[in-house]
C-alpha cells in the first residue's frame, strides 16, 4: 500500500462511503536507522481493482493525504515502468518534504515491486513488495516495505513517533483505497 514514503509521514482523512476493509495485522520495526513494515489487510473488492489502484502510481494522492504529488513516468532504459511520489508532513515538531522515484516491477495481480533509486530519492533504501491474492470474495494484500531515509530522523523519539504514525493512520488509507478499488469495479 503506497505506504512506503508515508512511513515516515502522517496518513490522515475520512471517507465517507461504508467500508469493510479489515487491517489484519501490520508491525513495524526500527533498527540501524532502517525502517521495516509488514501488513496485511484484506479488501471488500476484485484482485483485478486492488491491483489497479496499487499500481497506478497516480492514484496515490487520492487514499493518502500526505502524498503531494505522484505519477507513472516513462520506462527506463531497459523498459521498467518508473514512478515519482513526493511527500510531506509533520511528526510533532519534525516536518519533512521527501521524495522517491524507481522502477516497478509486477506479475498482474499476483506481486508488484517498488525500487527506489537513491540517487533520484530521499531514500538511501526504499525497497516495497505488494502480494495479492483472492479470498472470500475480496483480495488480501500482503505489504512489506524497507527503508532507509536520508534525512535526519531526531533519535530516541523520532523511531518511536515513526513506527506510531504507521500503525496509527494506516486505517483511513486502506478504507480510501477499497473505495477506489469498489468504484473502478463499478465502473465509476
Amino acid at each position: 500500500m503506497r505506504l512506503a514514503a508515508l512511513a515516515l509521514l502522517a496518513l490522515a482523512g475520512s471517507v465517507t462511503a461504508a467500508h469493510a476493509a479489515e487491517m489484519r495485522s501490520l508491525t513495524v520495526e526500527h533498527a540501524d536507522k532502517q525502517y521495516t513494515m509488514r501488513s496485511e489487510v484484506w479488501f471488500d473488492a476484485s484482485i483485478e481493482h486492488v491491483y489497479d489502484v496499487f499500481r497506478r502510481w497516480d492514484l496515490s494522492t487520492q487514499f493518502s493525504s500526505a502524498i503531494v504529488e505522484s505519477r507513472d513516468m516513462e520506462a527506463d532504459a531497459l523498459g521498467r515502468p518508473q514512478y515519482y511520489i513526493r511527500n510531506k508532513g509533520c511528526i510533532l515538531f519534525f516536518c519533512v518534504t521527501a521524495e522517491r522515484q524507481g522502477h516497478v516491477e509486477s506479475k498482474p495481480n499476483e506481486v508488484l515491486r517498488a525500487f527506489a533509486n537513491p540517487e533520484t530519492s530521499d531514500f538511501v533504501l526504499s525497497n516495497e513488495t505488494w502480494m495479492f491474492a483472492e479470498e472470500k470474495g475480496g483480495t488480501v494484500v500482503v505489504y512489506h516495505l524497507h527503508m532507509q531515509p536520508k534525512f535526519w530522523v531526531p533519535p530516541g523519539i523520532g523511531p518511536y513517533l515513526i513506527k506510531r504514525k504507521l500503525k496509527n493512520n494506516g486505517g483511513d488509507a486502506i478504507d480510501r483505497i477499497e473505495v477506489i478499488a469498489q468504484r473502478l469495479q463499478n465502473g465509476s
